[in-house]
C-alpha cells in the first residue's frame, strides 16, 4: 500500500486532473442505483481534495459533470443538482478551514438557477483562501470550450482587437477556461476506462495520464499516493529526447 512517505514531495505534479469514472457501475455491482454511487463519489472527493491538499499540490480539477452528461435521465441528472447543491452547501466550512480556494469551469448558463446561485456563494466565500485551488469541471466539455474560444478570437480579430498573425499557442491560452492555471502534469481517470471524454483536450498535450481500475467511490488517498507515485517515476521530454533531458538536468539542477 502506498502513502503519504512513499511521495518526493519536492517533486509534486503543480496540477493533477481527475475523470471521476465508476459511479453508476460500482453501484450497480451492488444492486444500487446511479445515485447511490454518486452519493458515496462524494466521500470520495473530500478524501483526494484533503489528501491532494495535505501534500502541498497547487491545482486539482475534478471532472464533475459534463456537458454529454445532460443526456442522462432525467431523474438522475435531478438528482445531481441537488447533490452538487448540498454537498457544496455542506463543504464551503471545511474548504475555508484548509485554505482551499474554489473554482468552476464550464457552461454553468446551464445549471439550474438554484445550483448556480449556491456555486457563486461557496466560490465568493473561498475567494481569499491562498491554498490548494480546487476547479470543479461543470457542464463541461472541451470541444464547448475551444469552440468558445475560437469565437472569442475570431471576435477579438475583427474588432481590431487582435492580429490574427499575432496569434500563439500562449494567446489561445488566454481565451480558455484554464486561462489562471497551468495545464495538468499528471491525468488520473479511475474505473478502467481508457479515454480523455472531450477533457482538457488542449490543455493535456503534454500532461502524463494514469489509468487505474478502481472504481471512484472506491477511491482514496492511497490511490492518489499511488499515481502520483507513478507519475515520479517517468521521464517527461516535452518532445526532446531522453539524452536531451539528461544533459538539461545536469546543467540546470
Amino acid at each position: 500500500m502506498f502513502t503519504k512517505e512513499s511521495i518526493d514531495t519536492e517533486r509534486l505534479p503543480k496540477h493533477i486532473a481527475i475523470i471521476m469514472d465508476g459511479n453508476g457501475r460500482w453501484a450497480k455491482e451492488k444492486g444500487e442505483d446511479r445515485l447511490f454511487g454518486h452519493l458515496h463519489g462524494v466521500e470520495s472527493v473530500r478524501d483526494i481534495v484533503e489528501g491532494a491538499a495535505e501534500l502541498g499540490v497547487e491545482y486539482l480539477t475534478l471532472y464533475a459533470f459534463s456537458t454529454e452528461n445532460w443526456d442522462r435521465p432525467e431523474d438522475e441528472v435531478a438528482g445531481l443538482m441537488e447533490l452538487l447543491v448540498d454537498t457544496i452547501k455542506k463543504e464551503v466550512p471545511t474548504l475555508n478551514k484548509n485554505n482551499i480556494k474554489l473554482h468552476v469551469i464550464g457552461d454553468t448558463s446551464m445549471l439550474p438557477a438554484f445550483a448556480q446561485e449556491e456555486l457563486q456563494e461557496a466560490i465568493q466565500e473561498t475567494a481569499h483562501n491562498n491554498g490548494l485551488n480546487l476547479i470543479m469541471a461543470l457542464s463541461y466539455s472541451s470541444r464547448w470550450e475551444i469552440i468558445n474560444a475560437v469565437k472569442q478570437i475570431a471576435s477579438d480579430v475583427k474588432n481590431g482587437k487582435l492580429e490574427a498573425d499575432a496569434i500563439t499557442h500562449e494567446t489561445i491560452q488566454q481565451y480558455l477556461a484554464t486561462k489562471n492555471f497551468p495545464d495538468p502534469e499528471l491525468m488520473i481517470r479511475t474505473s478502467g476506462e481508457f479515454r480523455i471524454s472531450n477533457f482538457l483536450l488542449y490543455q493535456l498535450a503534454y500532461t502524463e495520464l494514469y489509468f487505474t481500475n478502481t472504481r471512484w467511490p472506491d477511491f482514496r488517498k492511497e490511490n492518489l499516493y499511488e499515481a502520483i507515485h507513478d507519475f515520479q517515476q517517468r521521464e517527461r521530454r516535452f518532445g526532446k529526447t531522453g539524452e536531451q533531458v539528461k544533459k538539461e538536468k545536469t546543467t540546470h539542477p
